[in-house]
């Protein structure tokens, strides 16, 4: 059969182990690092005997906000403690070749990430960190990079507010979430959230009341919003396996290229500027010129020569 991959990402333990006995917030006790490292191996098993492959794990969810429904306070020392006391060891016992992703929260704090990568004990359980854009500049990831070059970034979240400004939300997530995360080392990209119906539901309660959907469904009605549109511009044409490669970077034409398993190039443009602008391509015998309107995407694709 099939096998689908997938990246889940915790946000709370059961109550029973949290320092507060409750869902939202509190932090998780250490004489339970064991049992909840248990508990992502039960339901890494289980999801595989359902046929979808537990690809990479997410420790906790914005680990320094505490005020979702639910959520956990866990700084960097105490996901250092949990992944070398009992996330690693657990994994390593029970043969799970999950990889494992730490922080998921803001790139202003990339010193959390970088002090679990610091610890030679939680490093080696570590495949890379994960990445919000709420807080901070996108070009922070690289310093990430740079500091443990051998581990992998991925940006793993980015909501769109409602009800949104399409024209305005089209061009932020592009620049910053799809084209910046991107040219700063991210291999993928996760935006928040598929779908809602038209009253932003369903949702937790203490949840998010204002995550809007890349496409708004009321029965047989459909409208596609924003992050239906930045997300088809690259889902649609960079495949698994495909590899970014240079392209030269203009503050009004932001941009980022990849190279297909197919070997097709790949291009995504944005034209940042208040006027109609020319783009001219040139990549060895592929040349071409095309007008890009104000505050307008396109993605191009031809075939590497």
């Amino acid at each position: 059969g099939v096998q689908t991959c997938a990246l889940p990402i915790s946000w709370s333990p059961p109550i029973w182990m949290k320092s507060n006995n409750s869902s939202i917030g509190g932090s998780l006790l250490p004489i339970y690092y064991k049992s909840y490292a248990s508990y992502f191996v039960h339901y890494i098993k289980a999801m595989k005997q359902e046929g979808i492959n537990i690809e990479f794990i997410s420790i906790q969810n914005e680990p320094l906000h505490d005020g979702n429904n639910p959520s956990l306070y866990m700084p960097a020392d105490e996901q250092a403690a949990f992944i070398k006391q009992g996330l690693g060891p657990r994994f390593e016992q029970a043969g799970i070749e999950t990889k494992v992703l730490i922080y998921d929260h803001n790139v202003d704090r990339i010193d959390y990430p970088i002090s679990i990568l610091d610890d030679d004990e939680a490093n080696k359980y570590v495949y890379g960190s994960a990445f919000h854009l709420y807080g901070g500049d996108i070009a922070d990831i690289s310093k990430v990079h740079s500091s443990h070059p051998d581990k992998h970034i991925y940006f793993t979240e980015q909501w769109y507010g409602a009800p949104g400004n399409f024209s305005e939300d089209l061009k932020w997530h592009i620049r910053e979430v799809i084209i910046g995360s991107v040219r700063n080392w991210s291999k993928g990209v996760i935006e928040w959230n598929l779908t809602s119906s038209s009253s932003l539901e369903p949702h937790t309660d203490g949840g998010c009341n204002q995550c809007l959907g890349a496409i708004t469904v009321d029965g047989d009605e459909v409208i596609r919003n924003a992050g239906y549109y930045v997300m088809g511009h690259v889902s649609s044409f960079v495949p698994p396996g495909s590899k970014r490669i240079n392209s030269t970077y203009y503050q009004s034409l932001p941009n980022v290229a990849f190279r297909t398993p197919e070997n097709d190039i790949v291009l995504l443009v944005l034209n940042d500027t208040e006027d109609v602008q020319q783009i001219g391509v040139n990549q060895q015998e592929t040349k071409f010129s095309v007008n890009l309107k104000s505050g307008s995407v396109a993605t191009f694709k031809w075939k590497n020569e």
